[in-house]
This record gives structure tokens, C-alpha cells and sequence, in this order.
């Protein structure tokens, strides 16, 4: 498996507005199987619940490239970024092991909570 952390800071009073844009592209990524997509969390931090994290998986490094070079995809970070103060922090990185239950709806918080 294969994916991306991202790590960036919300403009002030932007935390709402990513919030519901990021519900909207949830869909998105959820109906196109074929893109090898796996799974995505969004967090935000204690320290700065204006500071977003994000791990996105996907099944390869294959898949996780032609996502990264669609155009959809780019027309989708134009639109992120816009929330944010300056440009996110990205790690990419190879999985090796998975601990664990994988994440549930009812761990992700209000949010997922209103989505049920």
C-alpha cells in the first residue's frame, strides 16, 4: 500500500467551510474503485485544532501517481488550497504494517456521526 500524509494550517474561521467542502469530495473518491483508492482520515491537531492532518491511502504507488497526475485531482488542490495559510506539508510514504481496527464512522467523530 502507498499513500500521502498531509499536514497544513486552515486560515482563521476556515475549519467549517474545509470541513463540509472535504464531505463533498468524499464522494468523489468513494465512487471511482478503478483509481485504487483505499481509504482517507482527516484529523486536527490538539496542540492547533486549525492545523489539518490527512493520510490517504491507496493500494500502490501506481494508483497513487495516476491519481496525483489526473486533472481532476489538480483542479481539487486548487480548490483546497484556498482554505489554507500556505501550502501543505507532504510526506509520501510506502506502508509495510497495519495494526489495529480499521476506522470506523463512529470513531471520526460529529461529523460522522451526521452522515450516518
Amino acid at each position: 500500500m502507498y499513500g500521502t500524509i498531509m499536514r497544513a494550517k486552515l486560515k482563521p474561521g476556515q475549519k467549517e467551510a474545509y470541513q463540509r467542502w472535504g464531505q463533498e469530495q468524499e464522494s468523489q473518491l468513494t465512487q471511482s474503485p478503478a483509481t485504487g483508492f483505499v481509504s482517507m482520515e482527516v484529523a486536527f491537531e490538539d496542540k492547533d485544532p486549525n492545523r489539518v492532518v490527512s493520510i490517504i491511502r491507496f493500494k500502490d504507488k501506481d494508483s497513487y501517481v495516476k491519481n496525483a497526475n489526473a486533472p481532476k485531482t489538480n483542479d481539487n488542490y486548487n480548490q483546497m488550497i484556498k482554505f489554507f495559510e500556505g501550502p501543505p506539508e507532504w510526506i509520501d510514504v510506502n506502508y509495510v504494517a497495519f495494526q489495529g481496527e480499521p476506522l470506523k464512522a463512529y470513531m471520526a467523530g460529529p461529523q460522522a456521526e451526521s452522515r450516518r
